[in-house]
């Protein structure tokens, strides 16, 4: 598989076609694959920048996050609604999508730790991407979550 085609908007530049087509695939993996029923749309996004990764062939979109400024969902920037598509799942689209994501804190919030609220069972994963557990698990829409932090030591 090759390497994704990279871009990153603000909510204020994406396009319609885009705004929908990323709205459809985080209701096709957090609503429907895990079956949790939930508001997506949830006031945050308009502050947000959207992080897409999508494949060169095609231009479909196959992985995606949001990078969240400061002050909306935590006190620190932070990186949510981190999926890449299920037909995807296996081509390691997660670990770039998580170094990009990163690295757009870095850049759009320099030097600030980075705060996120994980699903408990990607705990391996994201402690190899530098985040460490902080609190006790949650429930969120019936998903056990932890909150999880890493600090901005600048690029790895």
């Amino acid at each position: 598989m090759h390497p994704l085609n990279w871009t990153i908007r603000h909510f204020s530049s994406l396009t319609v076609n885009e705004l929908y087509e990323l709205l459809q695939l985080r209701s096709d993996v957090f609503v429907i694959e895990q079956q949790c029923i939930y508001r997506d749309p949830d006031d945050k996004d308009q502050h947000c920048y959207h992080l897409m990764g999508r494949i060169p062939e095609t231009g479909e979109l196959a992985a995606y996050a949001r990078i969240v400024p400061p002050g909306i969902s935590y006190e620190e920037p932070s990186i949510g609604r981190v999926l890449t598509a299920l037909k995807h799942r296996r081509s390691q689209f997660g670990k770039a999508l998580m170094q990009r994501s990163i690295e757009a804190v870095q850049t759009y919030y320099p030097d600030q730790p980075i705060r996120i609220g994980a699903q408990t069972y990607l705990l391996a994963f994201y402690n190899s991407c530098g985040f460490v557990e902080t609190g006790e698990p949650y429930d969120e829409d019936g998903i056990e979550h932890i909150e999880m932090v890493r600090g901005n030591t600048g690029p790895d």
